[in-house]
């Protein structure tokens, strides 16, 4: 079995590598990246049979990191090892896995015993191993009361980039109606109430859009790599506009 470990941390690099030649003893070719660039161009030369991955890396987050490399070999399995269970990097994994892959998503809190399972689970069993955590976050996000759509999530996404609805309009080839109703829903998911939330005066207290951006941020819906990797897709969507 040949096996990547993508990590940009020297000492968790360093514990993986421990881990895997102790736990997985027919490993024939482990190599190591630093970062999602790396790992990228290594997994291209030597196609490995499996890779862990960090979710969050400098350049290029493993998100983007593994969507490339499942495009050239999407029979890889993937386990992605991170520190963090936000809603944004679980929908952005959900919408990249190849249909029939085996991957996992396990937090670096879990117990050493947890990321042996989770390595026999993904690499050789061929499972689907997701930590109790991030199944959490999984079903939440979709629950169809209190979880966002992926219209929603696309509306937030947009509003963090501060578009205007006509703007949105254009990019996602829907109504101006369909727009705004795609926002007050959103609002409505989000607890953004202006009607409500007035001061003494009757006045509006907050903007709208900026409010549930902040509340989307709170609830790690959205992070900071979820917005620049939007930024990129924008500026791709408004340059092939002209």
């Amino acid at each position: 079995m040949r096996i990547l470990i993508v990590e940009d941390d020297v000492l968790h690099r360093s514990f993986l590598r421990e881990v895997v030649e102790r736990e997985l003893p027919d490993v024939t070719d482990l190599k190591e990246a630093r970062n999602g660039d790396e790992g990228i161009a290594l997994a291209i030369e030597h196609r490995p049979d499996a890779i862990v991955m960090d979710l969050q890396m400098p350049n290029r987050t493993g998100v983007e990191a593994a969507r490339a490399i499942w495009r050239q070999e999407p029979e890889t399995r993937i386990l992605f090892w991170s520190n963090y269970a936000d809603e944004a990097y679980v929908r952005g994994i959900s919408r990249i896995v190849p249909p029939g892959a085996s991957y996992g998503y396990i937090l670096k809190s879990a117990s050493e015993d947890r990321l042996k399972l989770a390595m026999q689970g993904v690499f050789v069993e061929e499972q689907c191993i997701i930590d109790r955590t991030v199944r959490g976050v999984q079903q939440r996000a979709d629950d169809r009361l209190q979880g966002l759509t992926d219209s929603e999530y696309e509306v937030l996404i947009d509003i963090a980039l501060g578009l205007t609805d006509r703007a949105i309009s254009r990019r996602r080839g829907i109504s101006l109606r369909s727009v705004q109703s795609r926002l007050q829903s959103l609002y409505e998911k989000l607890g953004v109430d202006q009607e409500t939330d007035r001061d003494p005066d009757g006045a509006a207290i907050y903007n709208s859009r900026s409010r549930a951006v902040s509340i989307a941020f709170l609830r790690r819906l959205v992070n900071g790599k979820a917005i620049e990797a939007a930024e990129l897709d924008y500026q791709a969507w408004a340059g092939s506009t002209g």
